[in-house]
């Protein structure tokens, strides 16, 4: 790895701050959540919860770390009965080139998985 340093304090600079991403983005939900909202704009509750098969307790937990980390926006609306409406910040926009090269290594690495496995069945 060319680019991590092989001092110690280094080191754990980079772990530290990999743990704080994973920790912000990580999980089963939060990156779906993510890209639904950058594909398809402001949705509100039940659309998500709909789209994706997440339970409601646990959307709405996810949703709110998401906000807690600035990457969501709610909109509570002024309508009878009230709707919220969800979308992403420009600040989660960030994360586009980080989940696109995610995207890249998951496919890579799910072709290898299957390459390895055809190796030791034969």
């Amino acid at each position: 790895m060319s680019n991590l340093s092989d001092d110690f304090e280094e080191c754990q600079k980079i772990r530290v701050a990999l743990n704080d991403t994973l920790t912000v983005i990580g999980g089963k939900w939060k990156l779906p959540l993510i890209t639904v909202l950058l594909k398809d704009g402001k949705m509100q509750f039940n659309q998500l919860s709909r789209l994706l098969g997440i339970s409601p307790r646990i959307l709405s937990k996810e949703l709110a770390e998401l906000e807690i980390n600035m990457l969501i926006v709610r909109e509570a609306k002024n309508t009878k009965p009230i709707t919220v409406e969800y979308s992403i910040t420009k600040y989660c926009e960030s994360l586009v080139d980080i989940i696109l090269m995610l995207n890249d290594w998951g496919k890579k690495h799910k072709e290898t998985l299957k390459q390895g496995t055809a190796k030791i069945n034969n």
